[in-house]
C-alpha cells in the first residue's frame, strides 16, 4: 500500500473501506475488518448486496456509454479501486471518456492515483469531497477542467445515499447535483434496503452506527422519491439491483440476500 497522508485514521472504519472489506479487497485497516465481521454475525448475506452493486454499476455505465452515448461520468462516493473501475468500463467502448470520481476518503485518492490510468484518449480525476457537499464537487477545478456541464453528464451515486441521515436531506442533494447538468444527463443510483430481510439487515445496519458510520437504509419507494422525481426511468426501472438488466442466466441471489434497489433515469 502506498505511503498513507497523515489525515487517514486507521483506528476507525471508513465506508470505502468496510466496502473493499466486504468485496474481499486490500485495501482496509483491522478496523474496518472488525466491522465487517461484526456485520457478518448479523446479516450472514453482508457480502451479496457490494458483489451484486457493483455488477450492476457496470452494466448500467455500459448502457450509458453504449446505448445513451454518455461520454462524461461524475462517480462519487466511487470507493476504493477494483476490477471493472468506471473508466475502465467506459473506456473500452469509447476511450475518449472522462471521469471524475469523488470520494471523502483520502486513501480512495491515494489508491487511485496510485493504481488507476486512463486510456490515452480520455481522462480521469480523482477529487477527496463529500457528497455533502455538492457544490464543492461542481465548482472543483477538476470537475471544471475534465466535464462539459453544457454536455450530458453520466451522475453515478452508487451505495452511497443510504449513507445519508434524514437530517442530510439527500433529495436535495441529489436535486443539486442534477440542477447543475444539463437536459440527456443520467443518474445512476442504488440504495440498502431492509425490506426483504428487516431483523437481519437492520441489525446490520445497527453495528455500523454503533462503529460511527451513518447509515439509513430505506425502502425502495423513499429510495426512488430520493433520486429519481422528476425523472424518466429507464426499463426495468427501481429494482433489486441484481434484476437489473442481468446478463447471466445463471440462478441469482433471492431478494432478501441481495437487499440493495438500484435504477438509471434520464434527466429530461
Amino acid at each position: 500500500m502506498p505511503d498513507l497522508p497523515p489525515e487517514i485514521d486507521t483506528s476507525r472504519p471508513h465506508p470505502a473501506r468496510v466496502y473493499d472489506a466486504l468485496i474481499g479487497g486490500e485495501n482496509n485497516f483491522a478496523a474496518d475488518r472488525e466491522t465487517v465481521e461484526r456485520v457478518l454475525l448479523k446479516s450472514p448475506n453482508a457480502r451479496i448486496a457490494p458483489r451484486e452493486n457493483r455488477a450492476f454499476l457496470g452494466r448500467a455505465v455500459r448502457f450509458l456509454t453504449a446505448e445513451a452515448g454518455v461520454r462524461q461520468f461524475l462517480d462519487i462516493g466511487s470507493g476504493l479501486p477494483t476490477a471493472d473501475n468506471v473508466h475502465q468500463v467506459a473506456q473500452a467502448i469509447e476511450p475518449s471518456s472522462r471521469i471524475v470520481y469523488v470520494d471523502n476518503d483520502p486513501l480512495v485518492l491515494v489508491q487511485a492515483r496510485a493504481l488507476l490510468s486512463s486510456h490515452p484518449a480520455g481522462r480521469t480525476a480523482y477529487l477527496q469531497a463529500d457528497v455533502r457537499d455538492p457544490d464543492a464537487i461542481l465548482t472543483a477545478p477538476d470537475t471544471l477542467e475534465l466535464l462539459d456541464l453544457s454536455q450530458p453528464v453520466g451522475l453515478l451515486l452508487l451505495g452511497v445515499l443510504h449513507l445519508l441521515a434524514d437530517a442530510d436531506r439527500p433529495a436535495e442533494i441529489v436535486a443539486r447535483l442534477l440542477g447543475a447538468l444539463p437536459a440527456g444527463s443520467y443518474l445512476v443510483a442504488s440504495h440498502l434496503t431492509t425490506e426483504h430481510d428487516r431483523e437481519r439487515t437492520a441489525a446490520g445496519q445497527a453495528v455500523m452506527r454503533d462503529a460511527g458510520i451513518t447509515m439509513q437504509k430505506r425502502d425502495s419507494g423513499v429510495f426512488a422519491e430520493i433520486a429519481f422525481t422528476g425523472l424518466e426511468l429507464v426499463p426495468p426501472g427501481v429494482v433489486l439491483v441484481s434484476e437489473w438488466r442481468p446478463t447471466a442466466d445463471s440462478a441469482r441471489p433471492t431478494p432478501s440476500e441481495v437487499n440493495i434497489y438500484g435504477g438509471v433515469a434520464r434527466k429530461i
